[in-house]
């Protein structure tokens, strides 16, 4: 696949599957051993954590800020927002809006992604629920 086809499966990624919520998408743009580095293996397993996201965040929306491919990789820089109004992790709702920023690395192959490396905006969004203190408060 060319670069191009790259970029425009894994949009797929985040505007069908993430942003629409169609799962069944995700068969046709990942591969079924997908490594989420450093430690979620297989798709269901991704499929899994996103049906906790969107739980968690139903107005979840990623906006892609910048895409650039080269060979095999596809690096996307990426805003998420939503509302946080089901149980993340072991925090309950808090009806308080996140804004996350974060880079995912993904590598393609025969037409799939089939890894990628997030770093993402985790502290700051814990904060924002409230859960972390921020710099300069107090807990």
């Amino acid at each position: 696949m060319s670069t191009e086809e790259n970029k425009a499966l894994l949009r797929r990624l985040f505007e069908e599957v993430w942003n629409q919520g169609n799962l069944a998408t995700l068969h046709e743009v990942l591969a079924a051993d997908f490594l989420y580095h450093p430690d979620l293996r297989g798709l269901e397993a991704y499929k899994q954590a996103i049906k906790l996201n969107l739980t968690a965040f139903p107005d979840l929306h990623f906006t892609i800020e910048d895409m650039l491919a080269e060979g095999d990789r596809v690096v996307t820089r990426w805003t998420l927002r939503g509302t946080h109004q089901g149980p993340f992790q072991d925090i309950p709702p808090t009806g308080k809006p996140v804004t996350v920023t974060g880079i995912s690395i993904f590598r393609v192959a025969n037409g799939k992604g089939v890894e990628v490396w997030t770093d993402a905006d985790y502290l700051g969004m814990l904060q924002q629920l409230g859960v972390v203190p921020a710099p300069g408060q107090t807990s």
